[in-house]
């Protein structure tokens, strides 16, 4: 039987909610049953990521975040998906696998932390399992995560705390999520390919550029070059969309001009990180997937 958890502490929030198989009560809304919203090859990731045969999406619903500019809200707000056991989460990641995708992807799957291990003892796939997040972690819930992650995909929004204060209604962003972040670099070490390019363990951060924020775009590269360099890939995004609640914030409420974006991106070209750079042109709806679970 599913256990009721009376006090969660998963994530930074530490809202200490109780959370029932289908009901909870805390920041993220998500009962302790995973909630899923889309189960599918997915080609739209990093290209070491998707390759050529995608790459094994499971996207959950909730999420420790809530970001008022968020392109998936219609599952990140809970309330939609559909619950499945442990054992149906394990036959999840098998069916993936059969269908030749390059790793199993986790989207948003913080809440469900304790199902995800139970379910990767049930059945761990062959290929590399991906924790991907907003970042805002703790350090602790990933440290149970080693042995059963491969390669992290966080994002590494803000170094502001006003910006993740007001955009994220959390403060304290930055301090959780370089914890979180440095803690999965030490499980990863540096990134590691097959002969096809496709990466099989290490961290690849990624960062959206927002619209009016350049500055916090660029202290956050620098950071990461000080304090990462060749132990991490960078993945700079340019696909700011406005959505979900963005038209309360006239700052952001488009998307950003080809003058942020080549600020952002000559200040990269200057420092030691390597990844993937997005460009302009990308910031489409398209890119975001239909979430069929629903």
């Amino acid at each position: 039987m599913m256990k009721t958890i009376s006090s969660c502490t998963l994530c930074p929030r530490n809202c200490g909610a109780e959370r029932t198989e289908y009901e909870g009560k805390g920041w993220c809304r998500s009962g302790t049953l995973p909630r899923v919203c889309r189960i599918a090859p997915h080609y739209w990731e990093e290209p070491c990521i998707s390759g050529k045969n995608g790459s094994g999406t499971i996207f959950f619903a909730g999420c420790t975040l809530g970001c008022v500019f968020c392109q998936n809200h219609t599952i990140s707000r809970g309330g939609v998906g559909k619950y499945l056991t442990v054992s149906e989460l394990a036959d999840a990641f098998r069916s993936l696998e059969q269908q030749g995708v390059h790793n199993i992807n986790l989207v948003s799957p913080t809440p469900y932390t304790d199902n995800i291990i139970e379910a990767l003892e049930l059945y761990r796939p062959s290929v590399p399992v991906v924790w991907n997040t907003g970042g805002y972690e703790k350090a602790e819930t990933i440290r149970r995560l080693e042995g059963y992650v491969d390669i992290y995909l966080p994002d590494l929004k803000y170094i502001r705390p006003e910006l993740s204060s007001k955009y994220s209604k959390a403060e304290n962003y930055f301090e959780y999520s370089l914890g979180a972040l440095k803690e999965m670099v030490r499980q990863t070490g540096s990134p590691v390919f097959d002969e096809d390019g496709i990466m099989k363990r290490g961290t690849i951060v990624r960062h959206l550029i927002l619209p009016d924020n350049t500055r916090n775009s660029i202290e956050v590269l620098r950071l990461l070059d000080e304090s990462f360099g060749s132990s991490i890939l960078i993945s700079l995004m340019s696909q700011y969309t406005p959505m979900a609640d963005s038209d309360k914030y006239p700052e952001i409420d488009r998307r950003i001009t080809s003058r942020e974006y080549e600020k952002v991106l000559s200040v990269l070209e200057e420092l030691s990180l390597d990844g993937y750079i997005q460009q302009l042109d990308s910031a489409e709806e398209d890119y975001i997937p239909d979430f069929d679970l629903l």
